[in-house]
């Protein structure tokens, strides 16, 4: 498993796939912590229809995960590895949003 995702993310030591997992784990850890206080700080309380904290997911906590990917790899040494994977992502939502406009 762990040759398939060198080979799929074009990276060269098992280490490097160690650090990649932790920062997936610590920018969820984040988010998950930073959720609940933003949705109160928007006013998005249980009671709220399920339609806004969609949408205020989409605007803020989703930026918030992508901006905490690329904080905890620049810490951890993998800035270049999320980066990357970032500006594809971006230019995946774009092409999808272009197309649908």
């Amino acid at each position: 498993m762990m040759e398939r995702l060198k080979q799929k993310w074009g990276i060269q030591s098992s280490f490097q796939i160690v650090l990649i997992l932790i920062v997936f784990s610590l920018a969820g850890m984040g988010i998950t912590a930073a959720r609940n206080p933003l949705f109160h700080l928007l006013g998005l309380t249980p009671e709220k229809p399920l339609w806004l904290k969609i949408i205020a997911y989409l605007v803020f906590v989703f930026p918030m995960y992508q901006a905490f990917l690329l904080i905890f790899g620049t810490l951890l040494g993998q800035f270049r590895f999320f980066w990357e994977k970032e500006k594809k992502m971006a230019q995946w939502i774009g092409r999808k949003l272009f197309r649908i406009a």
